[in-house]
């Protein structure tokens, strides 16, 4: 599945006006930024922009303003800490109903390789819906929009797609392209053999992610709390682990599935149990591991076991594809981290592609250490579990073809 979406590389933007969607919903205290991954993982992108004199407007998302403008979810932070990457100017245009005096009047004085940042989207109540006249006032300020945001482009909002009824030249920028490469040929042209891991709590959040990465690739490995709704459904004692008993026919028809496709589906063979969830996540906690399928009726498995961790690592080692999403336990807590860093441990040294689906595994693998050692750490959560549904974004679909 090539890209096959007009790019930043394909377009002339010398003297006019872009306006870039970026993901820059950061981690915030205090109004300071605990984490800028995503501000430097759009870098590239605006430095091309600014490089070849375009006009640079940027616009994003923070968090969840219920109620229209909120002080806590100002982008300022954002405009101070871009301008120390890039070495310039960044005028943060501070308008509650973020196309407004401000941002006019700041984007009317731009010159070429200028950097302009809207106030937060959200802070318009049609972002979410995608209604105008938000959409239009946004495409107002631009000749030509960049679609950079990956994490947000499963949701068709105004500043994702509804920009596009408005600026007939569009293109995406470098993350997006990276994204829909490495997720995109995982999942469509793999080189094989493929292996996908999911983990996570819920089953509900992955039903079609389980049934469509089945049909695709080779070994499917499942561990984090969804597992033990597969140990239950095949009969086995699973105490008072996370189970969804609404999903069992469900886990057992994908045991069949993976019969049926002559495809590999490893399930945990032994857990690290305790007396309950750890309150809080990260204090201290007695643990043992018993055998996946004996965990008694007053125990919980928060972790696989070692048994697991050899089991799921031996299925990596002579993989060419990893794909992996979702933790494998309690990674908060130290003593309920072993399982995922042991995944995370073996697609290190492995010499396949390895993918990391956003959201958690992300988390857990930029946390322990290892985030230099993998091909592809995705930028979306709910995106790249979407993307690896099958599913086609709205942010991806409304950018020009090729």
């Amino acid at each position: 599945m090539q890209l096959n979406k007009v790019t930043v590389d394909d377009i002339n933007v010398k003297g006019k006006k872009v306006l870039v969607r970026c993901d820059f919903n950061v981690p915030l205290k205090d109004g300071v930024i605990t984490n800028d991954n995503r501000i430097t993982a759009a870098l590239p992108t605006i430095k091309k922009l600014i490089a070849d004199g375009g006009k640079v407007i940027l616009c994003s998302h923070l968090g969840k303003p219920k109620n229209g403008p909120e002080d806590k979810f100002s982008l300022a932070p954002v405009a101070l800490r871009l301008a120390e990457l890039l070495g310039q100017d960044v005028v943060f245009a501070n308008d509650d109903e973020v196309v407004g005096e401000n941002a006019k009047k700041a984007v009317s004085e731009m010159n070429d390789g200028d950097v302009v940042l809207l106030q937060n989207t959200r802070f318009r109540k049609e972002e979410t819906k995608n209604l105008e006249p938000f959409s239009s006032e946004l495409a107002s300020l631009a000749e030509v929009f960049v679609m950079d945001a990956f994490g947000s482009a499963h949701r068709a909002h105004c500043s994702t797609a509804g920009v596009t009824e408005h600026i007939k030249d569009t293109a995406v920028g470098y993350l997006m392209q990276k994204e829909i490469n490495y997720l995109g040929n995982a999942v469509e042209t793999p080189v094989r053999p493929f292996v996908a891991i999911l983990g996570g709590a819920k089953v509900a959040d992955k039903l079609n992610v389980i049934s469509n990465l089945l049909e695709k690739c080779d070994t499917l490995i499942i561990g984090g709390g969804m597992a033990y709704t597969f140990l239950k459904a095949q009969g086995k004692e699973v105490g008072l682990s996370l189970v969804d008993d609404t999903k069992i026919d469900y886990c057992k028809e994908m045991i069949e599935k993976a019969e049926k496709l002559g495809k590999k589906l490893l399930l945990p063979i032994d857990t690290t149990i305790a007396a309950g969830f750890p309150n809080p996540i990260d204090a201290p906690i007695e643990v043992k591991v018993v055998d996946a399928g004996s965990i008694p009726a007053d125990m919980e498995g928060l972790d696989i076991g070692t048994k697991t961790q050899e089991l799921f690592a031996d299925a990596v080692k002579n993989a060419k594809t990893v794909v992996w999403n979702g933790p494998m336990g309690v990674f908060e807590n130290p003593t309920l981290a072993k399982g995922t860093i042991a995944v995370a441990k073996a697609l290190a040294e492995t010499d396949a592609t390895t993918i990391i689906g956003g959201g958690d595994s992300a988390a857990a693998v930029i946390q322990l250490g290892f985030a230099d050692k993998m091909s592809h750490i995705s930028t979306g959560g709910g995106a790249s579990l979407e993307y690896l549904e099958g599913k086609t974004l709205p942010g991806i679909a409304v950018i020009a073809d090729k």
